[in-house]
């Protein structure tokens, strides 16, 4: 394991040592006094809400072995009531944070491979994750801990690992370059481009823009990119004399192609063909999307030099993070898929596609509104709608302001007004389902995070399940 010192953050944080030794080693990190272990280095985050610093003696007093605050004054007493503890003063904790996990990413020489797109990161991370751990010991995000916090500090997690697999969110120009100046990434992979925060970004143009950022840590890094999204592909083919960059794709001619793909209701085959050898893979979840994200695993494992056993074998044995394409089984052949943790209009796309892959059942897609639009929302609500009658749904549910577009534009598009519900007030819907649920009924839920529809969906399955 790599040590940092308290002498080598202060040297990089310009920070002052207030009371303490510079010799301590400082293996583990904290923002959150709850949680806080024995001997974790607390930083003091400030955010829109509170100011993290001024928790500092919660802190100690929880085990803390040290702390680096900011815009505070320490009385003589204090630090007398704190003697043998370490506290560091910095200008500001959250540009410390920055240069603390630039630091401990300087002393690890290991593969660092980062992930963005607009949908698709933290699958798309999970499953590269379990391919390359077959081989290398491998630190991951956790969850969605994505952007200008969470991906510092889980570069503070690093110990004793062989590799980094780094996903990275954004809403604005900047923040992904800031992220992969901390992370200096090896190895960059755009899952798509999307509508995701078009809202905040004008176009499609600019999320690419924004996405490529990634490049700016490494400019050496390998790049492995979608190559059936169409603007990855435009991009691709002003690039393609670079060979560091990788294509992986099921339409398009790409360095990693998927064919004769076999989808089922819960799982995916498909042989993945390179120029060197063709590979059958098996793949425990369903959906077109999981196999894009499976060939960008492939392709990251190859640039490792993993065998091709353990490729297949890390595909095969991926799980999702919680909330994302989560099924449940019930009785009577009833099953919730739980996909609510967020949603785009290619999500959105993606997750009814699966849905209709269910035979013999009665199909119930319970739909919210998609945030970050701006005023491209009331188009991508609408074409939501006319995706939910392409794939043949049965039963339509929606709540939330603009989830009203993709009602009108099922009725335009042919649903029958019989087989659509609205609901003002969200738990109105588990109600509903429970009144017209019957064996065989696969039900999806599917809006942005803060519409809260996974708990609809843990309270269906509760009352399903009893």
């Amino acid at each position: 394991m790599k040590e940092l010192l308290v002498k080598d953050i202060i040297k990089v944080t310009n920070g002052k040592l207030i009371i303490g030794n510079e010799n301590l080693v400082c293996n583990n990190f904290s923002k959150d006094t709850r949680t806080i272990n024995k001997d974790d280095v607390y930083i003091g985050i400030k955010g829109e809400k509170f100011d993290g610093s001024k928790f500092w003696k919660e802190a100690l007093n929880n085990g803390a072995s040290s702390v680096i605050i900011s815009n505070i004054e320490i009385t003589k007493e204090e630090k007398e009531n704190f003697k043998g503890k370490t506290i560091i003063i910095v200008e500001d904790t959250l540009k410390a944070l920055y240069e603390i996990a630039k630091l401990k990413r300087s002393l690890y020489n290991i593969p660092v491979i980062a992930i963005t797109g607009s949908v698709g990161k933290t699958s798309t991370k999970d499953i590269i994750a379990s391919v390359i751990s077959k081989k290398y010991k491998t630190l991951k995000t956790i969850g969605n801990n994505n952007n200008n916090i969470g991906l510092p500090f889980t570069i503070l997690k690093l110990k004793d690992e062989e590799t980094l697999v780094l996903e990275m969110g954004m809403n604005h120009f900047g923040e992904i370059k800031l992220l992969s100046n901390i992370a200096k990434p090896d190895i960059c992979v755009i899952t798509n481009i999307g509508t995701s925060h078009i809202g905040n970004l004008g176009s499609r143009q600019n999320i690419l823009k924004a996405k490529l950022e990634i490049l700016e840590g490494n400019k050496n890094a390998y790049v492995v990119i979608n190559n059936d999204n169409d603007l990855l592909h435009e991009w691709y083919e002003k690039n393609k004399n670079n060979n560091k960059i990788y294509t992986y794709g099921i339409k398009n001619k790409s360095d990693f192609n998927a064919k004769n793909l076999k989808l089922e209701e819960e799982s995916s085959n498909f042989i993945c063909e390179t120029k060197e050898e063709q590979m059958n893979v098996e793949l425990l979840v369903a959906g077109e999307h999981f196999v894009s994200n499976a060939l960008s695993a492939i392709a990251v494992a190859k640039i490792l030099n993993i065998d091709t056993n353990k490729i297949l074998e890390g595909i095969k044995g991926f799980e999702l993070t919680k909330k994302r394409m989560d099924i449940a089984n019930l009785k009577n052949g009833i099953k919730i898929i739980n996909d609510a943790y967020n949603a785009s209009f290619e999500s959105m796309q993606a997750s009814l596609k699966t849905l209709s892959k269910y035979e013999g059942t009665t199909k119930i897609a319970v739909l919210g509104d998609m945030f970050e639009l701006g005023d491209f929302s009331k188009e991508l609500h609408e074409k939501v709608g006319k995706e939910v009658c392409k794939n043949n749904i049965d039963i339509l549910i929606c709540s939330g302001e603009n989830s009203k577009y993709i009602i009108e534009s099922a009725k335009k598009n042919g649903m029958k007004e019989e087989n659509i519900y609205y609901f003002e007030n969200k738990d109105k819907i588990v109600e509903k389902l429970k009144d017209i649920i019957k064996p065989n009924t696969v039900i999806l839920f599917k809006a942005s995070n803060a519409m809260k529809f996974f708990e609809l969906a843990k309270e269906t399955n509760e009352i399903l399940s009893n």
